[in-house]
C-alpha cells in the first residue's frame, strides 16, 4: 500500500506517495488556493491523481503549520489562516473515504528524519527548523509525540535561556512575547543582530560566508549566533535529553555549526558533559512531505 504524504504550506501544496520502503513514486506541486474549500478541493484532486496513476490506494499524512487541538478537534496556530477553525483531518476524510491523520510539519520533518533520515534507528528524535522563523517537533520511536496540548516541540517560542543584560527586553516577537528563543536563532535573528552590529546581509549564509572570508563582523555575530544556538539546544537537552538533534532549514545549511556547536554544548548542559549528536537533515526540504507520509508507520495499513 502506498504512503501519500501531503505538506501544505502557505504557497504551495506538495504531495509525496511512498512505497512501503520509502522509495518515492510520485510528486506533484500545486499553489496552494488562500480558502479553505478550496484547499481541501485541491488536495483531493492531487491524492486521486496519485493513486490513478500508481493504480493503488495509500494511507494520507497531512504536515500543517499549526496543530489539531485534541479538545476541540480544530486547527489552531496556523500561519495558513483560512484552515484555523476547521475539522482538516475530519473532512479530507470524508472526502477521501479513509482516516486522515494531520500532525505539525515540524513534528512531520523530525518523523522523516526519524523513519529513514538522518536519524535513522534512534529513539527520541529533536528536529529543529531554523529558517525565516523556528520551529520544532519531536519524534519517539518513529512517531510523532504531539502532546496532552499537542504543542509537543514549540520550545522556540520559550524565552531564550541564560540571557545576558544586553538580550533581555531586545526582541519582539510575532507571538506577543519577548525575548523567544526564535527571534535570536531563526535565520531572521541572525540577521537581525549583525545588522545591529554595522552589518547588511540578505541571509544567515550570506553572513557565514563572510566570516570565512574572514571579516570580522560576521564572525562576531556567528560566535554571537552559535552561544545563543548552544544555550537553546542545551535547554532541550537538561528536560528531554534526545538520542538525537537534527537541523532542518536553511540556516541548518551553514557548515561551520557543525564543528562548532559540540564545544560549546558542555558549557550549559548540566554536568558538563554532552555528547548530543547534532546532525544536518538529509532530505532537506522533502523531509516535511515524507514525514507526512510516515505518519502512518511501515506495518500499518
Amino acid at each position: 500500500m502506498l504512503r501519500i504524504g501531503i505538506d501544505l504550506g502557505g504557497t504551495k501544496i506538495e504531495l509525496v506517495a511512498l512505497s512501503s520502503e520509502g522509495e518515492e513514486l510520485f510528486r506533484k506541486r500545486l499553489p496552494t488556493p488562500r480558502e479553505y474549500i478550496a484547499t481541501l478541493d485541491a488536495i483531493e484532486s492531487l491524492v486521486n491523481e496519485a493513486e490513478s496513476l500508481l493504480d493503488d490506494k495509500g494511507t494520507v499524512g497531512v504536515g500543517i503549520p499549526g496543530v489539531v487541538s485534541p479538545y476541540s478537534g480544530l486547527v489552531k496556530n496556523a500561519n495558513s489562516t483560512w484552515i484555523n477553525g476547521h475539522p482538516l483531518d475530519l473532512d479530507l476524510g470524508k472526502r477521501l473515504n479513509r482516516e486522515v491523520r494531520v500532525a505539525n510539519d515540524a513534528n512531520c520533518f523530525a518523523v522523516s528524519e526519524a523513519v529513514d533520515g538522518a536519524a535513522a534507528g534512534k529513539g527520541v528524535v529533536f528536529g529543529v527548523i531554523i529558517g525565516t522563523g523556528c520551529g520544532a517537533g519531536l519524534a519517539i520511536n518513529g512517531k510523532v509525540h504531539g502532546g496532552g496540548n499537542g504543542i509537543g516541540g514549540e520550545w522556540g517560542h520559550n524565552p531564550l535561556p541564560w540571557m545576558t543584560a544586553d538580550e533581555f527586553n531586545s526582541t519582539e516577537c510575532f507571538c506577543g512575547n519577548q525575548d523567544c528563543i526564535e527571534t535570536f536563532i531563526s535565520g531572521t535573528g541572525f540577521v537581525r543582530d549583525y545588522k545591529q552590529a554595522g552589518g547588511n546581509a540578505p541571509s544567515g549564509i550570506e553572513i557565514a560566508q563572510r566570516m570565512e572570508r574572514g571579516e570580522l563582523l560576521a564572525t562576531e555575530a556567528f560566535e554571537r549566533y552559535i552561544d545563543r544556538l548552544a544555550r537553546s539546544l542545551a535547554h532541550v537537552i537538561n528536560i528531554l535529553d534526545p538520542d538525537v538533534i537534527v537541523l532542518g532549514g536553511g540556516v541548518s545549511n551553514i557548515e561551520a555549526i557543525y564543528p562548532q556547536l559540540p564545544s560549546i554544548l558542555p558549557k550549559y548542559v548540566l554536568g558538563g558533559e554532552c555528547r548530543t549528536p547534532v546532525v544536518q537533515n538529509i532530505y532537506g526540504g522533502s523531509s516535511g512531505v515524507r514525514g507526512a507520509a510516515w505518519l502512518w508507520s511501515k506495518n500499518e495499513a
